[in-house]
């Protein structure tokens, strides 16, 4: 029974031992354990998650639609005459009016009475009264003061008066033509737009499927007993990355389009032109005068008076004269003279202008572009990433005080009826037995090292 029970406990504990470069929690301190029970260092596999991701092989582009232009043939009507006008000249009208012109402008005078004979007061007697204490200004006409007078002096002049006013004399110069000849668009300019395709290159490019990672796998060394019990040698092996080549088109140059343009179309016309336009001159008519002969004062009267009924102080006598403020109308004299009635004037004659209507393409719409997208091809590639490297840990593990051959029986079975090559049924570890162990539990996942409780639990073996 022991010589049986050798070669699985060398499976159990032997890997667990030379281990290099393991990830582990602790190489030295045992986990708690009861009696009769066995630990070993294990290799915990690296975790891989599966990724999906969608690889641009064609890159989106745009096709480019052209639209042409749109025209429509329209009727345009075409100035062959420029309007004009004709000038018609109006002359003035007169009339004779009489006017009173004033001769002498009404005017307030301080006079005396001598006898029955009204004569000027004197500017001596006005500033007697201005020294009595009454002011000049505020005496209204008809009071009157005793004084004394000195006639005042008048002059005569001689005065223009408008006889016949300004006046303008108008001569009327008609238009000038000429007929020239013309260019007039009978088709508008346009363009057109015409494809310019897009470019594309073949590109290739090795896309990662599987980054490299490194595992723990069995090897041999030139050490075969590691603390007096024989195990195997545990190498990390560095397996490279896994690159896919794919091809892609990628777009160069994007499809475009270019402008052409399309020249405007002419037609010569006859066109009758103004080339001086109707004028008119003006000549002026100087006004007349009259000339009328008038009285002017040049000085006042001077008196010397004392204000009528007050009592001269003292000694003072009066002379027996008055001076009054008198008040004249003024005198005016008729005058006939020639005005304007209705003053001189152009009467304006429009001539209308001359059309003729012609044919012409217009554009209505300009050629257009439509772009219409192309989307970008792609393609899915998965690959397995690493989220956690393979590490060691102590796992519980059958050993020698705990190993039945009927434990042995039914790892066998089981191994077998999973589809693994235990060797021969007969409760014996062989090698065949523990490299069926090793291809389970790296296809299952599992802790590797050791015939571990979890390997049992999912090979169904009662333990």
């Amino acid at each position: 029974m022991r010589n049986q029970l050798v070669p699985l406990i060398a499976l159990s504990v032997g890997l667990s031992l030379s281990q290099a470069h393991a990830q582990s929690t602790d190489d030295t301190t045992l986990p708690d354990a009861k009696p009769g029970e066995c630990f070993a260092k294990v290799i915990t596999p690296a975790k891989f998650e599966t990724r999906t991701e969608e690889v641009v092989i064609q890159e989106a582009a745009e096709r480019i639609e052209t639209v042409p232009a749109k025209f429509e043939t329209v009727e345009q009507t075409v100035l062959i005459s420029e309007a004009s006008q004709i000038l018609k000249v109006v002359p003035a009208t007169y009339e004779t009016v009489t006017e009173q012109v004033e001769v002498r402008a009404a005017e307030t005078n301080w006079t005396t009475t001598v006898g029955n004979k009204q004569q000027p007061a004197s500017p001596g007697a006005l500033e007697g009264i201005v020294a009595s204490g009454i002011k000049l200004d505020e005496v209204k006409p008809g009071a009157c003061f005793s004084e004394f007078y000195t006639a005042p002096e008048y002059r005569t002049e001689t005065q223009l008066v408008l006889k016949s006013e300004a006046s303008e004399n108008i001569s009327a110069t008609p238009a000038k033509y000429e007929t020239v000849e013309e260019r007039v668009v009978v088709k508008e300019a346009s363009s057109r737009l015409v494809d310019v395709p897009a470019v594309y290159r073949t590109e290739t490019e090795s896309v990662l499927v599987e980054p490299a990672r490194s595992v723990w796998k069995k090897g041999r060394g030139p050490v075969e007993r590691i603390d007096d019990t024989t195990g195997e040698i545990m190498c990390l092996v560095e397996i490279p990355a896994r690159y896919q080549t794919i091809t892609k088109t990628v777009l160069e140059k994007p499809a475009t389009t270019k402008t052409v343009t399309v020249p405007a179309v002419y037609k010569t016309i006859k066109v009758r032109r103004i080339v001086t336009p109707a004028s008119e001159s003006r000549a002026e008519i100087k006004p007349e005068y009259e000339s009328v002969m008038t009285r002017v004062k040049v000085a006042d009267s001077g008196f010397f008076w004392l204000e009528k009924g007050e009592k001269p102080n003292g000694e003072a006598q009066a002379s027996g004269r008055s001076v009054c403020l008198t008040e004249r109308a003024p005198e005016t004299q008729s005058v006939k003279r020639r005005v304007v009635k209705t003053p001189a004037s152009v009467t304006v004659q429009d001539v209308p202008a001359q059309y003729e209507t012609i044919k012409v393409q217009r554009l209505v719409s300009p050629a257009t572009e439509k772009r219409v997208t192309i989307p970008a091809r792609t393609s899915t590639v998965t690959s397995q990433v690493q989220v956690a490297p393979s590490s060691l840990a102590w796992r519980k593990v059958l050993c020698e005080t705990n190993m039945t051959p009927n434990i042995i029986l039914g790892l066998q079975r089981a191994l077998k009826r999973e589809g693994y090559d235990p060797g021969p049924i007969d409760g014996v570890v062989g090698g065949a037995t523990r490299q069926a162990v090793e291809e389970y539990q790296l296809k299952n996942n599992l802790d590797r090292g050791g015939l571990t409780y979890e390997t049992l639990k999912a090979l169904k073996v009662q333990s």
